[in-house]
C-alpha cells in the first residue's frame, strides 16, 4: 500500500474589502421624482422643469462625445472614460439629493416648532418679510427641483453608457487600503512617525 502525501494546508482566502460606490438607485431613493417636483413646483409656484428635456439631452451629449472619441480610444478605454464620467454624474446627483433631504428635515422641524407652540423667532416678520420656517420650506422646494434636474441628468447619462458600452452602468468599487485602520489610527500613526 502507498502512502498519499499529506496535502499542504490550503491558505485561506484573501478577502478584498470593497468601498461601495454610489448608485443610480441611491440617487432615485434620495431625489424627487418626475410627479414629486411637478407637485413640488406647483405648490410653491416654481418653474416647472423640462425633465425629459434635461435626460435626453445628456444622454444625447455623453453618446455623440463617445461618437467622437471612438477612434482615439479603444473598447476598454471608452469603457473606463465612459465609467468615470457617468460615475461623477450620479455622485452629483446623490450629493445634492443629500442636501436636499437635510433641507426638508430642517423645514419640517421648522414648520412643527411653529405649529406647537407661538415662539418669537417663527412668528412673521414684518410686512413683506416671510417667517423663518417659510423661507426654510422655500429653500428645500429649490434644492428639490435642483436634485431632482441633476437626477434627470445623471438617468440620462445611465442610458447612454449602456448605449454606448452595451451593459449596464456599475459604479467603480475601489478596494479600500487597509479596512482595518480607521482614519484616526492612520493619522496616529502619520504624526508618531513625524516624531522619529
Amino acid at each position: 500500500m502507498t502512502k498519499k502525501p499529506a496535502a499542504a494546508p490550503r491558505q485561506p482566502a484573501k478577502v478584498v474589502h470593497l468601498r461601495k460606490g454610489t448608485t443610480l438607485e441611491m440617487v432615485r431613493f434620495a431625489c424627487p421624482d418626475t410627479s414629486q417636483a411637478a407637485r413640488i413646483s406647483e405648490s410653491f409656484g416654481l418653474a416647472i422643469i423640462d425633465t425629459d428635456g434635461i435626460r435626453d439631452l445628456h444622454e444625447r451629449l455623453i453618446v455623440e462625445t463617445a461618437s467622437s472619441l471612438n477612434e482615439g480610444l479603444g473598447e476598454r478605454a471608452m469603457q473606463i472614460h465612459l465609467q468615470r464620467i457617468v460615475g461623477a454624474y450620479v455622485g452629483s446627483a446623490h450629493g445634492a439629493g443629500q442636501f436636499y433631504s437635510r433641507a426638508v428635515t430642517e423645514a419640517r422641524d421648522a414648520t412643527a416648532k411653529v405649529a406647537n407652540d407661538v415662539r418669537d423667532e417663527d412668528l412673521d416678520g414684518p410686512v413683506g418679510f416671510d417667517s423663518a420656517a417659510q423661507r426654510k420650506r422655500e429653500f428645500a422646494a429649490d434644492m428639490a427641483l435642483q436634485s431632482h434636474a441633476l437626477r434627470m441628468a445623471a438617468e440620462g447619462a445611465v442610458a447612454a453608457y449602456e448605449q454606448v458600452v452595451g451593459e449596464r452602468w456599475k459604479p467603480f468599487e475601489r478596494p479600500l487600503d487597509n479596512p482595518g485602520q480607521t482614519l484616526d489610527r492612520k493619522a496616529a500613526q502619520v504624526q508618531m512617525a513625524a516624531f522619529g
